[in-house]
């Protein structure tokens, strides 16, 4: 089973940016995708952005669109979350995401081995 670590959480002011990276156990060419998600205290995880690993297109959810960017680095194996005018609601433990079986869909978090996280807090 491919093993996630997540780097690059931290805390920030509204407005502020971030960017999470995450080295998989295997070669990301090796996944159909990959992904993050998030949990807030008291909510249920969601999807958060998710990149195809050949062709590289990508999905976001609607909140994130046009300050989140998902990219990829083959040649150090290594996923990214590039976080721009991160908001308070953006707070919440995100995860590294990769399909248990290649089905990739932000809205399914059960079809996919997420890693321990990193914290993320925005304060207003």
């Amino acid at each position: 089973q491919v093993q996630l670590v997540e780097s690059g959480g931290g805390s920030v002011q509204a407005g502020g940016s971030l960017r999470l990276s995450c080295a998989p156990s295997v070669n990301t060419g090796s996944l159909r995708c990959m992904g993050w998600f998030r949990q807030a205290p008291g909510k249920e995880p969601e999807g958060v952005a998710l990149i195809y690993t050949t062709g590289g297109n990508t999905a976001y959810r609607d909140s994130v669109k046009g300050r989140f960017t998902i990219s990829q680095d083959a040649a150090n194996n290594t996923l990214y979350l590039s976080m721009n005018s991160l908001k308070p609601e953006d707070t919440a433990m995100y995860y590294c995401a990769a399909p248990r079986s290649g089905f990739c869909t932000l809205d399914r978090v059960e079809y996919f081995i997420m890693g321990q996280g990193t914290q993320v807090t925005v304060s207003s």
